[in-house]
């Protein structure tokens, strides 16, 4: 019988470091699970001297940050690591970037100066490409949204089927004409449970919007503006 090894001895964290990454194209349909082992062998090819948790099944010390759905693209994905030694921002970023297969692509990489990121981030923008549906009607059923001082949908989760509010977790809801579709630019509030933008066309169907062909791309994420209109860069505070 195989003797029991010894529990792993963590090694002391030297360095945080907060990534923004991009999912384009066909890698929009990547799950997160399928993210995090690619990220894992990219750390691995690259070199990266990432620091481990105690005990007897170590693992990596990545977090991550509120991602996007399977199906949704995203220029604004976050997570952090922590590093046993400290390395230079450019260096890892384009190694992990190399590493990494096209369409998952390193963006950022900063210096962690300041704790809880995850607080930062309190709502996404959201771009929504709606096909096949004339203009004029993908904005009237927004519009219709927007006015409205509530709208339901229901979506299964891990926890059950759950209904929740759309209408209150939009802060604010654009639409106009796109090269050939109507464009929705949606500021969502991160609620529990998170609202998603495909929530939002199911909203706009409750409204009489009929189903059509959807785009989603999440164009940032971070703190919320005072007006609502926008939100902020989370990384900023890191950068001073």
């Amino acid at each position: 019988m195989a003797r029991p090894q010894p529990d792993r001895v963590a090694e002391p964290v030297q360095q945080r470091v907060r990534i923004r990454y991009a999912k384009r194209g066909r890698l929009r349909f990547a799950s997160h699970r399928d993210f995090q082992r690619a990220l894992e062998r990219a750390i691995r090819r690259a070199g990266v001297p990432i620091a481990f948790s105690a005990g007897f099944s170590p693992h990596p010390r990545i977090s991550y940050a509120n991602a996007a759905p399977t199906g949704a693209a995203s220029e604004a994905e976050y997570l952090e690591i922590g590093l046993t030694r400290p390395v230079a921002m450019e260096r890892l970023r384009a190694a992990l970037d190399a590493a990494l297969p096209d369409g998952m692509d390193v963006l950022e990489a900063v210096e962690a100066r300041t704790p809880d990121l995850a607080d930062r981030l309190q709502a996404s923008v959201w771009l929504l490409e709606v096909f096949d549906l004339p203009v004029a009607d993908v904005c009237a059923a927004a519009e219709a949204l927007m006015a409205s001082p509530a709208v339901e949908v229901s979506r299964m989760t891990k926890q059950g089927l759950r209904t929740f509010d759309v209408r209150g977790a939009l802060a604010r809801l654009e639409c106009g004409p796109g090269a050939d579709c109507a464009i929705l630019r949606g500021v969502i509030r991160h609620t529990t449970p998170a609202v998603r933008p495909d929530d939002v066309l199911q909203a706009l169907t409750v409204l009489g919007l009929p189903e059509s062909p959807t785009r989603f791309t999440r164009l940032a994420q971070g703190p919320l503006a005072d007006d609502a209109s926008d939100v902020g860069d989370p990384l900023a505070v890191d950068r001073v």
